[in-house]
């Protein structure tokens, strides 16, 4: 809990920044309000608007009797309530967990890691996700992710401004210049913040699946073949403002520069680490 306040004040004063920049004393406090605003609503409803950015649809033990009985064995195991289960429509596969925190939680996984997976494997892939949800790191998930959002969308609204002013009276030149640095700082700030959140974590969720499935090689297989499948396909409804969440980063298949900017830890250290796990186990 401690580190999503700390994210959300970071988020704030970084809207507070570019609030100002954009338009001076006035732009900061609307920021402000905006940020206050933005708190609350994705503190009690960012797991619904990402579960309807993929059109993730419900199941139950009746309609998806496999994928349910393998979230429930976890759950029973990792001593966490029975979260919700959604199925993506997406035909790559990749999973993520969303939520505020384990009593109010959802698992999602694509239909192509159903159909691409073993059971082994998916029961590897969906205990990374419960250690997530066990430790927390789906509530600082899905804040990062609407901030990004609307990061996103205070940017464009800097290179209108800037856009704007730099045609108009010489004193509100300063103002546009304000703007243009705004759109340069806030997508590398938005950046590092969910760098700094996912790569850790990820380690954390990988180690804690080998704990609660005892067996790391599951997981390993698994991300072996979630990587090469985002390395050559890329998810439809995929976002650069979510991609933090997933087990591997949609946008892996970029390109070398890709990894510079990247949510998540190497494939290639992610499974060197869970060997060295596999060995001491």
């Amino acid at each position: 809990m401690i580190r999503t306040i700390i994210l959300m004040v970071v988020l704030m004063l970084i809207f507070m920044f570019v609030g100002n920049a954009i338009a001076g004393e006035q732009g900061m406090m609307i920021a402000f309000l905006m940020a206050c605003g933005m708190n609350f609503f994705s503190y009690f409803f960012s797991d619904k608007m990402v579960l309807k950015q993929y059109k993730a649809i419900e199941v139950t033990a009746q309609s998806e009797p496999r994928l349910y009985s393998i979230v429930a064995r976890l759950a029973e195991t990792a001593g966490l309530p029975m979260p919700k289960v959604y199925i993506i429509p997406e035909q790559v596969p990749n999973a993520f967990a969303t939520g505020r925190n384990p009593n109010h939680a959802a698992v999602a996984a694509t239909q192509g890691l159903l159909k691409t997976l073993s059971e082994q494997e998916i029961e590897g892939v969906l205990a990374h996700e419960m250690s997530h949800v066990k430790h927390y790191d789906i509530l600082i998930g899905s804040v990062a992710a609407v901030f990004a959002g609307a990061i996103s969308m205070l940017v464009n609204v800097s290179r209108y401004n800037a856009a704007a002013r730099s045609q108009i009276a010489d004193n509100r030149r300063q103002s546009g210049r304000g703007g243009v640095l705004a759109m340069v700082l806030m997508p590398i700030a938005a950046t590092i913040i969910q760098m700094s959140i996912s790569r850790t974590r990820e380690y954390k969720a990988d180690e804690g699946a080998a704990y609660l499935t005892r067996h790391p090689e599951w997981l390993m297989s698994a991300l072996s073949k979630l990587d090469d499948y985002a390395q050559n396909y890329r998810m439809q409804r995929a976002t650069s403002q979510t991609a933090h969440m997933f087990i591997i980063n949609p946008f892996s298949g970029l390109g070398s520069l890709s990894g510079l900017f990247s949510t998540h830890p190497s494939t290639k250290d992610r499974l060197a680490r869970l060997e060295q796990l596999k060995k001491e186990m």
